[in-house]
């Protein structure tokens, strides 16, 4: 059986994982959502009450980190922080800065690097992030580059973060998500950028049907190339 590697990157709230989700799910892909897992790392830090930009701190800790992904009756992606379900609580709109943060060290990094490359060998994956096609799986058969304009992605976390009932005004949820793609393409480790074969796809203008339309266009189109 042929191993399909398909990697999505693009900045905070573009729409990456709901799109890659459905688009595995099409397929009969394994998804992996690699923002839920440095979440993870970012809820651990939040609990033990470390600073999230000492990256010293945050990566002596790792050690005492287990992390589990499993796939449960609902069909999703739950993660597992030394053996409890955090896949809610990572969600928490606090959760995404203590993920920004960790992220930047490059002992987190390297601390699941092999763990997501580990996954992508075992089977087709469709696996999400800021760097998959850059540092992950810079060999990836398809490669995709996914954005929006940040008011379109902050509108869309708007309507997200209400349906969860923890709303939140648009202001606050633009300003983030803008400080967040500053912090991202910044950062001295593996900053988010396009990788120069991945295929740009930008979702400002479509639907959540087009958008998912668009994306499995292009895998197919480039499996089959």
């Amino acid at each position: 059986m042929n191993i399909i590697r398909v990697a999505i990157d693009g900045p905070s709230g573009a729409g990456k994982s709901t799109l890659a989700r459905a688009a595995a799910g099409k397929l009969g892909y394994l998804y992996v959502d690699t923002g839920a897992i440095y979440r993870t790392v970012g809820c651990y830090v939040r609990a033990r009450g470390l600073d999230p930009g000492d990256g010293e701190a945050v990566t002596a800790a790792l050690p005492q980190v287990s992390i589990e992904m499993t796939h449960g009756d609902d069909g999703l992606q739950h993660m597992l922080l030394n053996g409890e379900d955090v896949t809610q609580a990572i969600r928490l709109p606090e959760i995404s800065r203590y993920a920004s943060a960790v992220s930047a060290h490059p002992g987190v990094r390297a601390f699941l690097l092999e763990m997501q490359r580990k996954l992508a060998r075992e089977r087709s994956v469709i696996m999400d992030g800021r760097d998959i096609g850059t540092v992950v799986l810079p060999d990836a058969e398809v490669k995709i580059f996914l954005t929006a304009s940040p008011e379109a992605r902050a509108r869309r976390r708007c309507l997200e973060l209400e349906q969860r009932g923890t709303p939140q005004p648009y202001e606050t949820v633009l300003r983030e998500i803008q400080e967040r793609d500053w912090n991202d393409t910044h950062r001295d480790t593996a900053p988010l950028r396009q990788a120069e074969d991945a295929v740009l796809l930008d979702t400002t203008e479509l639907d959540f049907q087009a958008s998912e339309a668009a994306l499995l266009r292009l895998i197919r189109e480039r499996i089959q190339a």
